[in-house]
Formats: structure tokens, sequence, C-alpha cells
């Protein structure tokens, strides 16, 4: 592959990456007002969001981190919540051809829902110039966003503080609502979590649960009900040349 060629692929993921990179940093910015308001240092909220790249999974650590709960809590609660992250990393690694070991689990580690869902359906298979481009201003929007986040937190009154933390759970209200009124199998998954969630928050004795078991449970049977009601089935999707200009 001649030098253009690979610049090209480069800036071809480098352009489909730039409304990710956008989303990510006003989401990230939020989760750098929380962790700040919860007590931990600009620095420590920032190498979070550098060495972890999922929104769901870092704002329940961070509650995790708070409540003071165990490390085995901690690790069972992020492979749960993230498990899905290895599930898309194996489906892009279809359309990556050739590509060596070092690079994919370079690609593994930027693998996000927004990266997967660009990735699977683009049409023609990817490599590893592409993915490096498609992955690099996500990458950088969410590790700023949670600095200039952290950073607001420190000079911005409570009220102020309060009101944007609200941000990032108005997202993840987005990001399920809309297929919920397409499916009524997510629209199940959906209300059943909301109900042992409630269940696990009031009733007397399930009240007494931590925060990350709680999560683990809601998640894994939520998930299994739902598989098994309403399985999906899953065709083979064809793949073109690899991505060119």
């Amino acid at each position: 592959m001649d030098k253009s060629a690979a610049e090209n692929r480069y800036l071809n993921g480098l352009r489909d990456g730039i409304p990710i990179g956008l989303g990510y940093l006003s989401v990230s910015f939020t989760f750098g007002i929380m962790a700040v308001s919860g007590g931990l240092p600009v620095l420590a909220a920032l190498l979070i969001s550098m060495t972890n790249l999922t929104s769901a999974g870092q704002l329940a650590g961070l509650s995790l981190i708070l409540s003071g709960a165990s490390y085995f809590e901690m690790a069972a609660a992020q492979l749960i919540i993230n498990i899905r992250y290895s599930l898309m990393s194996v489906s892009v690694s279809q359309k990556l051809g050739s590509t060596g070991t070092l690079n994919r689990m370079g690609i593994a580690f930027g693998i996000t829902d927004e990266i997967f869902a660009v990735s699977v359906t683009n049409p023609k298979q990817l490599g590893a110039r592409y993915m490096y481009g498609l992955m690099c201003l996500p990458y950088i929007g969410w590790a700023l966003g949670t600095l200039l986040g952290a950073a607001a937190g420190m000079l911005l009154p409570e009220s102020i503080r309060s009101a944007l933390g609200i941000a990032i759970y108005a997202m993840f209200i987005a990001i399920v609502i809309p297929p919920a009124k397409d499916s009524r199998p997510i629209l199940f998954v959906l209300l059943g979590a909301v109900f042992l969630s409630s269940c696990f928050a009031w009733l007397p004795g399930l009240n007494r649960i931590s925060g990350g078991f709680a999560i683990i449970i809601c998640a894994v049977v939520c998930a299994a009900a739902g598989a098994a009601i309403a399985p999906i089935d899953q065709d083979d999707d064809s793949t073109e040349a690899p991505y060119g200009t």
C-alpha cells in the first residue's frame, strides 16, 4: 500500500469520527463534573477517562468508588457492564483483514458503541489505519471533555454542577427510548430493569444489597430474560473490497 492510500484511509476514519468526538466531548464533560463533585481530584478523573472509554461503565464505577465498594464488586460490575465490547471487538475484527495482533489489541481498546456502529455499517472491509483514524477524535474528545468538566467542577457553584450532572442521564434516556418505542422486546427489558432497580432501591432487605451487585443482578437477569423471550437471528454480512478513498 502506498503512502497516499494509507493517508486516505486514516483521513476517512478521522472524518467519520468527528461527530462521535463532538458528542463525547459533551458527555465526558458531565462525567468530569460528577467525578470532581464526588471528591476525586482532576487528575484521577482524567486518568479514568484516558484508560476507559465507557460512559455507563465509568458512571457505575464512579458511584462504586464513592461508596467505598470492594475491588471484587467493582471488577464484577465492570465485567457485566462492559462485556459487550468484547463481542463488538470480535465482530469488527472480521472486517480487519490481515491486521496484526498488536493493532487488533489497540483497536479493541478503542471500541465503543458508536465506533462499533460506524464500523459495522461501513459496507467495505476496514483496515488498522481507518480504525485508528475513526478512534482518534472520539478518544481526544472523551479525555478533553473530562478534563474541562473536572476543571469546571472546581470553579462552578453547586447549583450549576448539579444541573449539568443531569446531562449524562439524559443521554442514556435518549439512547434507550427510541429503540424501546420500536421494539417490544427492548421495551420489556427496559421496563424489567427499571422495576428490578426500583426493588433494590426501596424494598426492605433488597435495599441492603450494594449498588454494584444490584447492577450485576439487574443486567444479567433482564438481559437473559430478553434473550430467552425474543432471541435475535443474525444473518452473515458480506464485505466488499478494503476501504479506500
